[in-house]
Protein backbone atom coordinates (compact mmCIF):
# COMPACT_ATOMS: atom_id res chain seq x y z
CA UNK A 1 0.00 0.00 0.00
CA UNK A 2 1.20 3.51 -0.86
CA UNK A 3 0.25 6.38 1.43
CA UNK A 4 1.67 9.25 -0.63
CA UNK A 5 -1.38 10.49 -2.55
CA UNK A 6 0.47 11.64 -5.66
CA UNK A 7 2.49 8.45 -6.07
CA UNK A 8 -0.57 6.34 -5.32
CA UNK A 9 -2.55 7.93 -8.14
CA UNK A 10 0.35 7.76 -10.58
CA UNK A 11 0.69 4.04 -9.91
CA UNK A 12 -3.10 3.62 -10.13
CA UNK A 13 -3.29 5.23 -13.57
CA UNK A 14 -0.26 3.25 -14.76
CA UNK A 15 -1.51 -0.17 -13.66
CA UNK A 16 -5.06 0.57 -14.79
CA UNK A 17 -3.80 1.42 -18.28
CA UNK A 18 -1.64 -1.72 -18.36
CA UNK A 19 -4.58 -3.87 -17.27
CA UNK A 20 -6.81 -2.49 -20.02
CA UNK A 21 -4.07 -2.88 -22.61
CA UNK A 22 -3.39 -6.49 -21.61
CA UNK A 23 -7.08 -7.38 -21.81
CA UNK A 24 -7.39 -5.67 -25.20
CA UNK A 25 -4.35 -7.52 -26.58
CA UNK A 26 -5.69 -10.81 -25.25
CA UNK A 27 -9.13 -10.34 -26.83
CA UNK A 28 -8.39 -8.32 -29.98
CA UNK A 29 -8.42 -10.10 -33.29
CA UNK A 30 -4.94 -11.02 -34.45
CA UNK A 31 -3.38 -10.09 -31.14
CA UNK A 32 -0.56 -12.57 -31.66
CA UNK A 33 0.82 -10.76 -34.71
CA UNK A 34 3.58 -8.34 -33.87
CA UNK A 35 3.69 -9.54 -30.29
CA UNK A 36 6.86 -9.07 -28.29
CA UNK A 37 6.57 -12.63 -26.97
CA UNK A 38 8.87 -15.25 -28.44
CA UNK A 39 5.97 -17.65 -28.95
CA UNK A 40 3.85 -15.18 -30.92
CA UNK A 41 3.43 -17.75 -33.68
CA UNK A 42 0.86 -19.52 -31.50
CA UNK A 43 -2.13 -17.17 -31.10
CA UNK A 44 -3.66 -18.80 -28.03
CA UNK A 45 -0.32 -18.84 -26.22
CA UNK A 46 0.27 -15.16 -26.97
CA UNK A 47 -3.28 -14.29 -25.89
CA UNK A 48 -2.82 -16.12 -22.61
CA UNK A 49 0.50 -14.33 -22.04
CA UNK A 50 -1.20 -10.96 -22.50
CA UNK A 51 -3.97 -12.02 -20.14
CA UNK A 52 -1.44 -13.00 -17.47
CA UNK A 53 0.16 -9.57 -17.77
CA UNK A 54 -3.27 -7.98 -17.36
CA UNK A 55 -3.93 -10.00 -14.20
CA UNK A 56 -0.53 -9.01 -12.81
CA UNK A 57 -1.20 -5.34 -13.51
CA UNK A 58 -4.57 -5.64 -11.80
CA UNK A 59 -2.95 -7.24 -8.74
CA UNK A 60 -0.39 -4.42 -8.65
CA UNK A 61 -3.24 -1.92 -8.84
CA UNK A 62 -4.83 -3.55 -5.79
CA UNK A 63 -1.55 -3.40 -3.86
CA UNK A 64 -1.47 0.37 -4.18
CA UNK A 65 -4.66 0.77 -2.13
CA UNK A 66 -5.51 -0.29 1.45
CA UNK A 67 -8.25 -2.68 0.33
CA UNK A 68 -5.65 -4.63 -1.63
CA UNK A 69 -4.16 -5.83 1.66
CA UNK A 70 -7.40 -7.70 2.36
CA UNK A 71 -7.08 -9.96 -0.69
CA UNK A 72 -6.20 -13.61 -0.09
CA UNK A 73 -2.44 -14.12 -0.16
CA UNK A 74 -1.94 -17.83 -0.85
CA UNK A 75 -4.02 -17.93 -4.08
CA UNK A 76 -2.06 -14.98 -5.42
CA UNK A 77 1.31 -16.51 -4.57
CA UNK A 78 0.31 -19.84 -6.14
CA UNK A 79 -1.11 -18.16 -9.24
CA UNK A 80 1.91 -16.00 -9.99
CA UNK A 81 4.35 -18.81 -9.19
CA UNK A 82 2.53 -21.04 -11.69
CA UNK A 83 2.48 -18.15 -14.18
CA UNK A 84 6.26 -17.83 -13.93
CA UNK A 85 6.63 -21.53 -14.62
CA UNK A 86 4.14 -21.35 -17.48
CA UNK A 87 6.19 -18.75 -19.37
CA UNK A 88 9.20 -21.08 -19.27
CA UNK A 89 7.13 -24.13 -20.21
CA UNK A 90 5.47 -22.32 -23.10
CA UNK A 91 8.85 -21.30 -24.50
CA UNK A 92 10.08 -24.90 -24.37
CA UNK A 93 6.90 -26.58 -25.65
CA UNK A 94 5.83 -23.95 -28.21
CA UNK A 95 8.94 -21.95 -29.09
CA UNK A 96 7.44 -20.29 -32.18
CA UNK A 97 9.78 -18.89 -34.81
CA UNK A 98 13.00 -18.54 -32.75
CA UNK A 99 14.99 -21.57 -31.70
CA UNK A 100 14.00 -23.08 -28.36
CA UNK A 101 17.04 -21.64 -26.57
CA UNK A 102 16.36 -18.13 -27.87
CA UNK A 103 12.69 -18.45 -27.01
CA UNK A 104 13.59 -19.47 -23.46
CA UNK A 105 15.89 -16.48 -23.04
CA UNK A 106 13.21 -14.20 -24.47
CA UNK A 107 10.56 -15.24 -21.94
CA UNK A 108 12.96 -15.39 -18.99
CA UNK A 109 12.32 -11.70 -18.11
CA UNK A 110 8.57 -12.39 -18.00
CA UNK A 111 9.16 -15.36 -15.70
CA UNK A 112 11.37 -13.20 -13.47
CA UNK A 113 8.72 -10.49 -13.33
CA UNK A 114 5.87 -12.87 -12.43
CA UNK A 115 8.10 -14.66 -9.91
CA UNK A 116 8.95 -11.30 -8.35
CA UNK A 117 5.24 -10.60 -8.18
CA UNK A 118 4.67 -13.79 -6.18
CA UNK A 119 7.51 -12.84 -3.82
CA UNK A 120 6.12 -9.32 -3.38
CA UNK A 121 2.64 -10.57 -2.45
CA UNK A 122 4.09 -12.97 0.13
CA UNK A 123 6.51 -10.39 1.55
CA UNK A 124 3.85 -7.69 1.89
CA UNK A 125 1.57 -10.10 3.74
CA UNK A 126 4.02 -11.89 6.02
CA UNK A 127 7.19 -9.83 6.34
CA UNK A 128 6.20 -6.19 6.53
CA UNK A 129 5.43 -3.55 9.11
CA UNK A 130 2.39 -1.29 9.23
CA UNK A 131 4.20 2.03 9.20
CA UNK A 132 1.02 4.09 8.68
CA UNK A 133 -0.52 2.89 11.93
CA UNK A 134 1.70 5.19 13.98
CA UNK A 135 0.66 5.22 17.60
CA UNK A 136 -1.90 2.49 17.05
CA UNK A 137 0.84 -0.10 17.29
CA UNK A 138 0.98 0.04 21.08
CA UNK A 139 -2.75 -0.43 21.33
CA UNK A 140 -2.63 -3.43 19.03
CA UNK A 141 0.22 -4.95 21.01
CA UNK A 142 -2.04 -4.99 24.08
CA UNK A 143 -4.84 -6.81 22.26
CA UNK A 144 -5.25 -10.51 23.01
CA UNK A 145 -3.77 -12.74 20.35
CA UNK A 146 -1.73 -10.00 18.72
CA UNK A 147 1.92 -11.07 18.46
CA UNK A 148 3.87 -7.97 17.41
CA UNK A 149 7.31 -9.57 17.70
CA UNK A 150 9.49 -8.65 14.75
CA UNK A 151 7.10 -5.93 13.59
CA UNK A 152 8.41 -2.40 13.19
CA UNK A 153 5.59 -0.06 14.21
CA UNK A 154 7.60 3.15 14.26
CA UNK A 155 6.11 4.39 10.99
CA UNK A 156 8.95 6.10 9.21
CA UNK A 157 7.82 5.67 5.61
CA UNK A 158 6.21 8.67 3.98
CA UNK A 159 5.59 6.97 0.65
CA UNK A 160 4.51 3.50 1.67
CA UNK A 161 2.63 2.09 4.62
CA UNK A 162 4.29 -1.31 4.30
CA UNK A 163 8.01 -1.66 4.98
CA UNK A 164 10.04 -4.86 5.18
CA UNK A 165 11.67 -5.43 8.55
CA UNK A 166 14.00 -8.36 7.90
CA UNK A 167 17.46 -7.52 6.54
CA UNK A 168 17.32 -10.44 4.11
CA UNK A 169 13.93 -9.39 2.78
CA UNK A 170 15.07 -5.79 2.38
CA UNK A 171 18.15 -6.87 0.43
CA UNK A 172 16.03 -9.19 -1.72
CA UNK A 173 13.60 -6.38 -2.44
CA UNK A 174 16.47 -4.08 -3.35
CA UNK A 175 17.98 -6.62 -5.74
CA UNK A 176 14.60 -7.26 -7.37
CA UNK A 177 14.05 -3.51 -7.73
CA UNK A 178 17.40 -3.19 -9.52
CA UNK A 179 16.70 -6.17 -11.79
CA UNK A 180 13.25 -4.83 -12.69
CA UNK A 181 14.70 -1.38 -13.38
CA UNK A 182 17.23 -2.93 -15.77
CA UNK A 183 14.44 -4.88 -17.49
CA UNK A 184 12.33 -1.73 -17.72
CA UNK A 185 15.11 0.22 -19.42
CA UNK A 186 15.83 -2.72 -21.74
CA UNK A 187 12.17 -3.11 -22.78
CA UNK A 188 11.57 0.62 -23.16
CA UNK A 189 14.70 1.06 -25.27
CA UNK A 190 13.68 -1.79 -27.54
CA UNK A 191 10.15 -0.42 -27.71
CA UNK A 192 11.32 3.04 -28.79
CA UNK A 193 13.66 1.56 -31.40
CA UNK A 194 10.96 -0.76 -32.75
CA UNK A 195 8.41 2.03 -32.93
CA UNK A 196 10.84 4.35 -34.71
CA UNK A 197 11.57 1.73 -37.39
CA UNK A 198 7.95 0.65 -37.83
CA UNK A 199 5.97 1.94 -40.86
CA UNK A 200 3.20 4.43 -40.18
CA UNK A 201 -0.42 3.20 -39.82
CA UNK A 202 -2.38 2.90 -43.05
CA UNK A 203 -5.25 5.12 -44.20
CA UNK A 204 -7.78 3.14 -42.16
CA UNK A 205 -5.79 3.79 -38.97
CA UNK A 206 -4.77 0.14 -38.64
CA UNK A 207 -1.30 -0.06 -37.16
CA UNK A 208 1.20 -2.55 -38.58
CA UNK A 209 2.64 -5.42 -36.58
CA UNK A 210 5.72 -3.37 -35.70
CA UNK A 211 3.63 -0.76 -33.92
CA UNK A 212 1.88 -3.40 -31.85
CA UNK A 213 5.22 -4.96 -31.02
CA UNK A 214 6.55 -1.57 -29.91
CA UNK A 215 3.49 -1.03 -27.72
CA UNK A 216 3.93 -4.49 -26.17
CA UNK A 217 7.56 -3.74 -25.34
CA UNK A 218 6.63 -0.35 -23.93
CA UNK A 219 3.95 -1.84 -21.72
CA UNK A 220 6.31 -4.54 -20.45
CA UNK A 221 8.81 -1.82 -19.62
CA UNK A 222 6.18 0.28 -17.87
CA UNK A 223 5.08 -2.75 -15.82
CA UNK A 224 8.65 -3.52 -14.78
CA UNK A 225 9.22 0.13 -13.88
CA UNK A 226 6.05 0.28 -11.78
CA UNK A 227 7.04 -2.91 -9.95
CA UNK A 228 10.53 -1.51 -9.33
CA UNK A 229 8.96 1.56 -7.71
CA UNK A 230 6.82 -0.66 -5.48
CA UNK A 231 9.88 -2.64 -4.39
CA UNK A 232 11.73 0.59 -3.59
CA UNK A 233 8.79 1.72 -1.46
CA UNK A 234 8.95 -1.58 0.45
CA UNK A 235 12.65 -1.13 1.18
Amino acid sequence: MITATGLRWIMTVLFCALTLYGVWRALASGSAHGSAHAHAGHPWVARLAHLLHAVMALAMLAMVWPWGMDLLVVPQVVFFSLAAGWFLLAAVAWPGEPARGRALLSVLPHAVMTGAMAWMVAAMAWGTSMGSMGGGGEAMADMPGMDMQGMDMSGSGAAGAMELTGAGDRWSAGVLAFVLLVLALWWLTRGFDTGRRAPRPDADGVGPDGVRGALDLGCHGAMALGMAVMFVVMV
